[in-house]
């Protein structure tokens, strides 16, 4: 049973949104100040990649951990609540990252994501996102 009333539940979800992310916005910030120019949700490649490094020819995703169900990550849980209808959400999620990863690596783009609980370890964050400039 939810604790909150649906009226509630349905504010807190419109305050989510699918761009501009704090885990995004510390990723640009990085590559910015590692001399990165890059382009933003181009809508032209498959997926609609957060980030677009055309001179390495890379994209890069920053996924959030809930939505994207990172693997092992305890902000990956699953609510107690209507149960078939957040499975069913997460696995069309997880088939909607792997086609589009798969359309771009058919392109010649490298794919690197990024997983929103890695944004919290600038030092490793850093050492990753080096591997796009070497």
């Amino acid at each position: 049973m939810d604790r909150i009333s649906p009226e509630h539940r349905s504010w807190n979800m419109s305050r989510i949104h699918s761009g501009n992310t704090k885990p995004e916005i510390i990723v640009r910030s990085l590559l910015h100040r590692m001399g990165c120019r890059f382009r933003l949700h181009r809508k032209d490649l498959p997926g609609k990649p957060d980030i677009v490094l055309p001179k390495y020819r890379t994209v890069i995703f920053v996924h959030g951990c809930f939505w994207h169900r990172h693997s092992g990550c305890r902000y990956a849980y699953t609510p107690k609540s209507r149960i078939n209808f957040w499975e069913e959400k997460f696995s069309r999620n997880i088939e909607r990252d792997h086609e589009a990863k798969d359309k771009l690596k058919i392109l010649n783009w490298k794919v690197l994501t990024i997983w929103e609980c890695e944004t919290r370890d600038m030092q490793s964050l850093i050492t990753k996102l080096k591997t796009i400039i070497i």
